[in-house]
């Protein structure tokens, strides 16, 4: 079951994604992971992490 938001913040997307660091976030978001700012807010789509992970499986 998700119990995560459609729109994380990047507290929620670490957790959702299991990486322990902001940084790791923040490299992923370097590496491409969109975000969505709105008035300074920062969301990340559970959609977009989804395919970001798809994307980068080797």
């Amino acid at each position: 079951m998700n119990n995560f938001p459609r729109y994380m913040n990047l507290g929620q997307a670490c957790k959702y994604l299991n990486v322990k660091s902001r940084n790791t976030l923040n490299n992923y978001i370097s590496k491409g992971l969109p975000i969505v700012i709105i008035n300074g807010t920062k969301r990340i789509d559970q959609l977009d992490a989804d395919k970001f992970m798809q994307a980068h499986k080797k």
